[in-house]
């Protein structure tokens, strides 16, 4: 398909590429992964012929179609929506218009009879190619392409100009996927996608019938996609045959093993240059000096990447709030005729751990300034708790920054002053070290003002955090570094992300909204995919989805199994699969190929093996945490029952309907969980 021969890339003293031979095969799916700046992107800009290596050659074939999907930067105008999609076909158009054309001749008795046999063979000629290329079915896949990546029927005839930077790349994704290049490369395609729509690309990509290489902070998405990682560093390419889970794992193993080599290596120069100096001006040690003179001359230094450093933070301490921190009661949204929320309900208690989710458009971001008070409701109420300190992370949090104050200027002010010298390690954690920390806030680019916006808020002090979409433009080492101190938070956290590890992580209850409506589900993201899932409600969303999936997907049809992984350097060869007890010996040692392959076949044998047994331990221990879950409840609503029975309990109307509502709530919660368990009771026996 291609190949890069010997390639090298620099800019000015960097070299990202040095001598790189690498290939990519038809119909395989290829993940690029790497620190920021490591060359993913311009490993990409070479490959769609945008830059060029400073040595070296990219070999493909003649008439090889590529496309290209950058991070951002793409506008369309000039076009309704429909019209631009349909631009993917545009020589078909052609051929179509020709066609009309032909058919408004043959109608017209003015042209003479000779020409008519002429226009009738090359209309069939027409007919053909449009047929063959499925020219008849254009409407239906543009269509198919702009539902599955959000857009609405209504939107079809709007220009483009209208659509804001998010859509603009959507548009830009939709044309790609419907020219079908034979070479698709996407950078970061998932950056501007809702939950739906990157499900949708996981399922279009994994029936692509064409090779795909692409870059991506979207671990789920990885997992989901890739056959193949290629991690690029050192200046060099190196492929794990894998996913992305697989793959950290891998990459590990394969560090550490380097670092054993690097310090093996040298002890051995450090004790052979001992000797040297011991024994350079003794005569008759002369020749021995010079032989481990020449020896030392020869020897290639390992190169072993930097230790990747995390940095472990925990928010400032803020006092508790009450136990009621929200509680919304008919609460009604809209926006000239568009309604949004209807008479919701929402209940939010200390402790809370509650991803909102839904198709962009339907409110989650809605939702989150009136729980800030940033917006009011039409109608309804909303009651805050005592003491709750609030800290809200809105989407336009990057142009709410002080364009005068330094990075630096930017956290310390406004942190306290115990929290200052972490300061130094938070910024390092979201890419910002060395003179970066002196420029202003005003110079950086988009993603660069997120990433310090989500910096400036872990250094201030609160016991309820609202973060809407704060994993946008983060790379993964500062996405984990917010993990981290988000999953030691104490607090309450409302959180909307479209990163599905992000909230499978984080989240104990779900929000739905969508439909002017906002259901709970108690439980993980997992919990709710599943129970959405096996509910028949929810077929757009794919099984695919790493670790939220039960069922793995299904390998891509007829496309080549990747080929196995590279042994280690040094591998000994002990490390080879062992004949079975009993087997007979063969004559002589195995071929090299039937080695390979007995290797290879243990590797996966043991990779099954410990995943069902992962996938076990899994299943037992979201059993066990619902069994917990469930008496908790059960343990709270004997309380309740037991005050409502008491004489006088309902003299008081509002605080006996606050306890009965608590009561049903709660019986909802108790109703929903054995549901889920029971599910996933009789999941585990059909596995067994």
């Amino acid at each position: 398909m291609i190949q890069l021969s010997s390639v090298t890339k620099s800019f000015g003293a960097r070299v990202l590429l040095e001598d790189v031979t690498w290939q990519v095969s038809d119909r395989e799916t290829v993940g690029l992964c790497g620190p920021n700046g490591a060359g993913k992107t311009t490993l990409l800009r070479i490959f769609a012929d945008l830059d060029e290596p400073d040595a070296g050659a990219v070999t493909k074939p003649s008439g090889l179609r590529v496309g290209y999907l950058p991070q951002d930067g793409l506008t369309h105008e000039g076009h309704t929506l429909h019209e631009e999609a349909a631009l993917a076909f545009e020589w078909l158009l052609d051929v179509r218009k020709e066609m009309g054309s032909i058919e408004d001749r043959l109608a017209d008795p003015a042209v003479p009879e000779g020409e008519h046999e002429a226009m009738l063979h090359r209309y069939s000629d027409l007919q053909d190619r449009f047929r063959l290329h499925d020219g008849y079915a254009i409407d239906l896949k543009i269509d198919t392409v702009l539902r599955g990546l959000g857009f609405s029927p209504a939107d079809y005839d709007k220009p483009t100009a209208t659509f804001s930077g998010g859509w603009q790349m959507r548009i830009a994704l939709a044309k790609l996927l419907l020219a079908k290049p034979d070479l698709l490369l996407l950078d970061e395609p998932t950056n501007h996608l809702d939950l739906d729509a990157r499900n949708w690309l996981e399922d279009y990509l994994h029936e692509y019938p064409h090779a795909v290489i692409l870059v991506s902070h979207d671990r789920f998405f990885l997992d989901a996609v890739v056959d193949r990682i290629t991690d690029i560093h050192l200046r060099t390419l190196v492929d794990y045959a894998c996913n992305y889970s697989t793959y950290l794992v891998q990459r590990d193993e394969r560090v550490e093993r380097l670092r054993d080599a690097k310090r093996r290596q040298d002890e051995e120069v450090a004790r052979i240059g001992m000797f040297i100096n011991r024994f350079r001006y003794t005569a008759t040690k002369a020749a021995q000096v010079q032989d481990r003179v020449k020896m030392l001359e020869k020897v290639v230094p390992i190169e072993v990447p930097p230790e990747r450093k995390r940095v472990h933070f925990k928010f400032p301490t803020c006092e508790k709030s009450g136990r009621m921190v929200f509680d919304l009661k008919g609460v009604r949204k809209a926006y000239g005729p568009t309604r949004v929320f209807d008479g919701i309900d929402l209940f939010v208690e200390r402790g809370d751990r509650i991803a909102l989710l839904g198709p962009n458009g339907a409110g989650k971001s809605t939702l989150m300034r009136m729980l800030s008070g940033v917006e009011e409701p039409d109608a309804g109420t909303r009651t805050f708790g005592h003491q709750v300190v609030m800290q809200y992370f809105a989407q336009d949090e990057a142009v709410r920054l002080d364009p005068d104050l330094t990075i630096y200027e930017t956290l310390s002010s406004g942190s306290p002053v115990h929290m200052v010298p972490m300061i130094r390690d938070i910024l390092g954690g979201f890419l910002f070290s060395g003179d970066d920390i002196r420029k202003r806030a005003g110079v950086l680019s988009g993603g660069e003002r997120t990433r310090l916006a989500v910096a400036r808020m872990l250094l201030r002090p609160s016991n309820t955090l609202l973060l809407d979409e704060p994993t946008n433009h983060l790379d993964l080492d500062s996405k984990d570094v917010l993990l981290d101190a988000l999953m030691d938070y104490g607090g309450t956290l409302i959180v909307v992300s479209h990163d599905r590890y992000f909230i499978d992580k984080l989240a104990t209850k779900v929000v739905e909204i969508g439909n002017g409506r906002a259901l709970l589900y108690p439980g993980t993201y997992e919990e709710f995919h599943w129970s959405k899932t096996h509910a028949g409600q929810a077929p757009a969303l794919p099984d695919g989805l790493g670790k939220a999936s039960l069922a793995p997907k299904a390998p891509k049809p007829s496309k080549p199994l990747p080929r196995p992984a590279q042994p280690a350097p040094a591998a000994r060869p002990s490390q080879a699969a062992k004949p079975a007890p009993g087997a007979t010996k063969p004559a002589g040692p195995a071929p090299k190929a039937e080695r390979v392959a007995d290797y290879g076949a243990k590797k996966q044998a043991d990779a099954e093996a410990r995943k069902r047994d992962r996938d076990r331990k899994q299943l037992q221990a979201r059993i066990t945490d619902l069994e917990g879950r469930i008496t908790e409840r059960e343990q709270e609503i004997a309380k309740l029952e037991a005050a409502m029975s008491q004489p006088g309990f309902y003299e008081d109307r509002d605080a006996s309907k606050t306890v009965v509502d608590r009561h049903q709530t709660l019986m909802w919660e108790v109703g929903d969980l054995m549901g889920q368990w029971e599910a996933l009771q009789a999941h585990a026996a059909e596995r067994e």
